[in-house]
Order: C-alpha cells, then structure tokens, then sequence
C-alpha cells in the first residue's frame, strides 16, 4: 500500500530552474515570512498548497494565508492517530479565519490497517507506519501542485538545520518553501501570543512538538523540543523533511 523510503526519488528540475530557486532563496533570506507567502502566492497562484500538522508554526501561516491568500489549499496528514485537540483546533481555526483545512487520510483505516499487520506497527516498525500512513498520502496530494509549504524551522533539528527558504524538493517533486525557516521558537510564540492566534492546548501540558498520540510524549525542562516525538528510538522525522534522498 501507498509508497516508501525506496520508492525512485522525482527527476531534478534542470540546473537553470535550480539555479533560479537558489537565487530566489537568497533574495528572501532577510525577508519576513509574509512577504515570502506573497511571493510565493503572486509565483505559484493556485498550484502553491500548504501542509500543516497544526503547530504554532502552521497556525501562524494560516494567520497570515488568511490576508494575503485564503483561498490557498491547507491540508493536513490525517494518520488517524492524531489527539483529538489537534483535531478540535482544526475547527477552531476555521471559524477563527474561515479556512478549512482538508484532512488527506490513507487508503485504509487504522482498523483495516492495524489488522493488516497484525497489529499496529506504530512501536514496532514505525517508519513503515509514517511511510504508509504520511508519506504515501502527501505524495498523492503534490502531484496536483508545484509548490508547497512547511512551518519548519532550521532550530528544530539536525535535518532541517539547512533547510532554505525555497528550494527543490528531491522527495516529491515540487518547490517547498519554509517562509519560518530562520525563525526561532521564541519568535514565533511571541507572534502567537501577540496576535492571539489559537493552538493546540498540549503545548501547555508540554508538548512541544505534536505528531500522533502513540509516538509523542511531553517533555520535561532542558530537553530538546522534539525530544517526544518516537521516544526512546532513534528515530527524530516522519520524513517529510527529512534528508534521505
């Protein structure tokens, strides 16, 4: 079912489209991310779409989408798996700034999928279970766009500490652009707080980072903010944005 890790990576763009996205992420390094949002709308239009697994990160685009570009395609990787307040605040941002964001789900239940296995594979091969049940299904959702955005953040973790404003997506295929890039944590809260944007209640109970329920935990003072998400494994990404290809 759906695709995995191994799946043959899309072809590159030729060197002069690539040479063009570098230059482009030069020229908004310094800019702020809403002017990257509307550069990004006024080059993509209706072919530029949004993930959000609704962090404060992806609440804040949404928070400025709603201004510059609110017809823009939001969707989110609905695993099934997901707590229900992440679910709950889903509609709250749509009756906050009247943006529903779509739920992309996988071809089969947790039910379906969990009897599948034998069981659900979460905490015994979960890069099966994030292939199957992410990977596969934002695969199927790029291939109706050529651009996309992600709320990462370089300060996040070792595989996005590159990650630039706009580039080549090897993985899917497309142009990803991460208008949040070289933000921090701080500034962001401080943005979320300051415009009373919402979010997920968890992070008050010290989740930090929020995936599905069976592979994220709270932390506790000094640990690294992704430290709940696989716990215990060696696994840090899902690999949306990983660097494995």
């Amino acid at each position: 079912m759906g695709s995995n890790a191994s799946d043959t990576a899309p072809a590159a763009p030729p060197p002069e489209v690539q040479d063009d996205l570098a230059r482009a992420s030069q020229a908004l390094e310094a800019a702020e991310p809403p002017d990257i949002i509307r550069w990004a709308v006024d080059r993509y239009g209706g072919r530029l779409t949004m993930a959000t697994a609704f962090g404060p990160e992806g609440c804040l685009i949404i928070h400025w989408l709603a201004t510059i570009a609110p017809r823009t395609f939001v969707f989110n990787l609905d695993t099934g798996y997901q707590f229900k307040e992440t679910l709950e605040l889903r509609d709250r941002i749509a009756r906050r700034y009247g943006i529903e964001v779509s739920l992309e789900r996988p071809d089969s239940t947790v039910e379906d999928y969990e009897k599948l296995h034998g069981g659900p594979l979460h905490g015994t091969d979960p890069n099966r279970c994030c292939a199957d049940r992410k990977i596969a299904v934002i695969r199927r959702v790029l291939t109706g766009f050529d651009a996309w955005m992600s709320g990462i953040r370089r300060d996040q973790s070792a595989d996005r500490s590159i990650a630039p404003i706009v580039g080549w997506d090897r993985k899917f295929g497309v142009v990803k652009i991460s208008p949040l890039a070289n933000w921090t944590k701080a500034k962001v809260w401080d943005a979320i707080v300051r415009e009373d944007i919402p979010y997920n209640p968890l992070h008050d109970q010290g989740y930090m980072s929020i995936g599905c329920w069976p592979c994220t935990r709270s932390i506790t003072f000094g640990e690294d903010e992704r430290a709940g998400r696989w716990s215990g494994t060696a696994k840090t990404e899902c690999g949306l944005h990983s660097r494995d290809q």
